[in-house]
């Protein structure tokens, strides 16, 4: 936690640190413990106090007061940053808030969840799910302080901000200002009709205007709108990557973190076309009765959401060659169309793979050979491409392949590897390869 929120205040200059620099391999590994039951977290008083109001182009805003490691942080919860995404709205870019709520807006409970293939009974989700949270240190200094945006992983088809582990309040406990945004998930977010109304990506659009309504809010919370960090994991952390890439996300940020993702894995192939998209889109309608009528996007438009939500693929892909994502990494990086004016960190996980072995292995716990050789078949079919013979002679040599423990891990560094290490690295040094040193790359790799 200290190496981001000394990233996202400074850039983070430290000797002991190399940067990841166009003509050097420099990974910093962490290997210091967390110690997580000495740590004494949010208060859970029922009665905090309320906070200042606060006045936003959305309206006045009331938080709270909680206590988080003996400090004060303001806590705003579910703030509208976008016009609700219902009726003729559903699958288009986000509506900013032209008119403020005329009465007192009440940020102090959480909000809906977006909408997504999950059933999680008292789950409030809600296609109505356009908020942001945000905390910031309960002080009375003028000093503006710089912000920290975050944005959730989630195959860009689960999440919440609303969840638990996604509590900013500690990181506020550091002098920073931090938010959170929901964005749209699944077909909700990405789903692409090959029309202004229905331009594909909108999750990330809704990224992109809750960034925007931070820039011109976020002083009023005591933030810094000239010193904003993006940042995000998994899904989010591919999030940061399409920012990074996109010409609408120029200047709304000084620094990323990017942690365990990337645009950049699978060859290009975690995105589709235009045709491709609207094929799928196509198809779902076919299969919601909605094919044949004239207009089959506003047929999509009247489905009940969470029936339209079954049909969410997991992962969701974006869609390339659109007006957010109009070139893939490979080819931003080759023409030096991108965000380059930024300082950038990524990192990865010792294990990153481990959660994706029981989507291709059915019994880990008693994995043969055979179980491992049909799991790389497996990864071919979505890492389109692979040799599959060379790939097991790499990861398992050395291996015996009698134990189904050493079998699985060796299964599990091969998933972590194609779907989130490599990517991600990748990405950071093409970036740093691309900006020659002009602004500061660290890459590092967890290994607690």
């Amino acid at each position: 936690m200290d190496m981001w929120t000394k990233f996202a205040k400074t850039g983070y200059e430290d000797q002991d640190w190399p940067q990841l620099l166009n003509h050097e391999l420099n990974v910093v590994p962490i290997v210091k413990g967390l110690d997580p039951l000495n740590i004494s977290l949010v208060e859970n008083d029922p009665f905090h106090d309320t906070c200042d109001d606060v006045n936003t182009t959305s309206g006045v805003v009331r938080g709270q007061v909680v206590q988080v490691l003996d400090k004060d942080v303001d806590q705003f919860l579910g703030i509208p940053y976008a016009v609700p995404p219902l009726g003729n709205l559903r699958f288009a870019k986000p509506q900013p808030i032209q008119k403020p709520y005329p009465d007192i807006i009440d940020a102090t409970k959480p909000k809906n969840w977006c909408i997504q293939p999950i059933n999680i009974p008292g789950l409030n989700a809600s296609e109505d799910c356009l908020v942001l949270n945000i905390w910031s240190p309960s002080s009375a200094s003028n000093e503006l302080k710089p912000v920290m945006f975050w944005i959730h992983g989630g195959a860009l088809v689960l999440g919440s901000i609303f969840q638990d582990i996604y509590d900013g309040s500690v990181l506020a406990t550091r002098d920073l200002v931090i938010v959170s945004t929901n964005y749209r998930l699944g077909q909700f977010g990405y789903l692409y009709g090959d029309r202004e109304d229905a331009p594909g990506n909108v999750g990330f659009y809704d990224q992109l205007l809750a960034l925007k309504w931070v820039k011109e809010n976020i002083h009023q919370f005591g933030g810094d709108s000239d010193q904003i960090t993006i940042f995000g994991e998994s899904a989010g952390s591919w999030s940061v990557s399409a920012h990074i890439l996109s010409p609408l996300s120029k200047g709304l940020y000084k620094r990323a973190i990017m942690q365990s993702g990337a645009h950049l894995y699978n060859k290009d192939n975690d995105v589709v076309s235009k045709a491709e998209a609207l094929s799928r889109a196509k198809q779902i309608a076919k299969q919601l009765n909605c094919s044949e009528t004239e207009d089959w996007l506003q047929c999509l438009r009247k489905v009940d959401a969470n029936e339209l939500s079954k049909y969410s693929r997991n992962p969701t892909y974006p869609v390339l060659g659109t007006e957010f994502l109009p070139i893939s990494a490979q080819k931003a990086f080759e023409t030096k169309k991108f965000n380059s004016d930024i300082d950038l960190m990524a990192g990865i996980n010792r294990d990153e793979g481990s959660m994706f072995i029981n989507g291709f292995i059915k019994d880990i716990n008693n994995m043969t050979l055979q179980d491992f050789t049909t799991g790389v078949k497996g990864l071919d079919a979505v890492y389109h491409g692979i040799d599959t013979q060379k790939v097991s002679d790499y990861y398992l040599k050395n291996v015996n392949t009698s134990k189904p423990l050493y079998l699985r891990f060796a299964f599990s560094d091969l998933v972590g590897d194609l779907a989130l290490k490599c990517p991600t690295y990748s990405f950071a040094k093409q970036f740093a390869i691309a900006v020659k040193d002009m602004h500061r790359v660290y890459f590092y790799e967890l290994f607690y």
